[in-house]
């Protein structure tokens, strides 16, 4: 596989990831209100359906340990998590929300599944095959690719919902989770190094003070930037009366500063360094939050939701770049997932708390508690990085 093709088919794999997400993203919440249900339980929904993100590390580990039927460690795992999605989006239509709520949660769960395994797999093949020096790079195109299927499909979703209904939107999203497979069906693994060896005295790494802080500090971003993300659509539809339209063009341009901010963020990671970065990605996060509190005209919308983007892309990538740089290569798709797992636990808090919020407090004070939640990470980038050395003073 050239450069180009490897490339490629890490984009377009985070591509069919962002494809789904400019759904969850733009319309989920507004399809299931739709059927009535309440932001509580669309909460709820999200949260359920981002277990399988929770267990990544038991897919980790699998992926780590089991070649499938000595088609490789890595390959058949993620063909078979983009065809379980792809299955999913075509059951999607059959399903009423509101009279069949369990049932549409379980679908929302193995569609996730299959989406996590897919994921866990990638980054594991990601970090097999990546140079220390191309990890930015890297990490740039996953980001990208991702925002860029919001971009180019949450638009498009607006207008098949308000031209040929739901099933067109999700009969569009099966196929195009199907997109990566002729890439991926070139890799061709090789046989693992002595120190790509499956060992599990690799997970004492897990009792260091700085991973167990990176942990915490994903968790933590998640649950804002996340939480923040799941509350913009039905802010604006609830402020302005947005259209289904006009909710996937607000996530275009969500996804546009998504695209910046991934692609930006790994060159000034490299330039800024890991604990700079980190930090100015959180007064971003936390300044852009903020701001979404206080719109009240809608020219405001536009230059909010991108610089919100921005902070979510750079935020991201600033994170996984961090995450892949501490990963034991004995454990690579392992500690990846576990890392990415915890973070999911806190986008899974996030998106149940942001909605109960919502009920409770209204959106404008719910933005302001998830905009000051990001002055915590100030203490986490100190036990990550360890305390700055004291630069001698010159002998006089």
């Amino acid at each position: 596989m050239t450069k180009f093709s490897r490339y490629a088919m890490f984009a377009l794999l985070y591509f069919a990831q962002g494809a789904i997400l400019s759904y969850f993203t733009a319309l989920n919440s507004l399809y299931l209100l739709s059927f009535d249900l309440t932001m509580s339980q669309i909460g709820i929904v999200g949260a359920i359906g981002l277990i399988p993100f929770v267990l990544k590390i038991f897919l980790g580990m699998l992926s780590d340990r089991v070649n499938f039927a000595g088609w490789g460690h890595r390959k058949p795992y993620i063909v078979l998590g983009l065809i379980v999605q792809s299955v999913c989006l075509l059951a999607v239509p059959q399903i009423h929300p509101g009279s069949q709520y369990g049932l549409y949660a379980l679908l929302a769960f193995v569609l996730m599944l299959g989406m996590a395994l897919y994921d866990t797999c990638t980054d594991g093949y990601a970090l097999d095959t990546t140079p220390e020096q191309e990890q930015g790079t890297i990490q740039g195109f996953m980001v990208g690719g991702r925002a860029l299927g919001v971009v180019a499909i949450s638009a498009v979703l607006g207008l098949l919902v308000e031209g040929w209904g739901w099933s067109a939107a999700f009969y569009s999203l099966a196929v195009l989770s199907l997109l990566p497979l002729p890439l991926v069906l070139q890799i061709r693994e090789l046989p693992r190094k002595p120190e790509q060896q499956f060992s599990w005295s690799a997970f004492k790494a897990f009792t260091q003070m700085p991973v167990i802080s990176l942990a915490i500090l994903g968790a933590l971003y998640s649950l804002i930037i996340n939480g923040a993300n799941q509350l913009v659509n039905p802010f604006l539809q609830n402020r302005f009366g947005i259209t289904y339209a006009a909710a996937g063009f607000v996530t275009t341009v969500w996804g546009i500063g998504v695209v910046l901010g991934s692609l930006a963020g790994g060159r000034l990671t490299d330039k800024w360094g890991q604990r700079q970065s980190v930090i100015r990605a959180m007064f971003l996060s936390l300044g852009a939050i903020f701001l979404l509190a206080f719109t009240s005209a809608a020219w405001m919308v536009w230059p909010l939701v991108i610089l919100f983007g921005l902070a979510y892309g750079f935020y991201e990538t600033v994170y996984f770049a961090i995450s892949m740089n501490k990963t034991d290569p004995r454990i690579a798709a392992s500690m990846f997932s576990i890392l990415m797992a915890v973070a999911n636990v806190g986008t899974g808090v996030g998106l149940a708390m942001s909605g109960s919020l919502v009920d409770s407090l209204g959106f404008a004070a719910t933005f302001l508690i998830l905009a000051g939640l990001n002055l915590l990470a100030l203490p986490l980038v100190g036990l990550i990085f360890g305390r700055r050395r004291a630069v001698p003073a010159p002998v006089q």
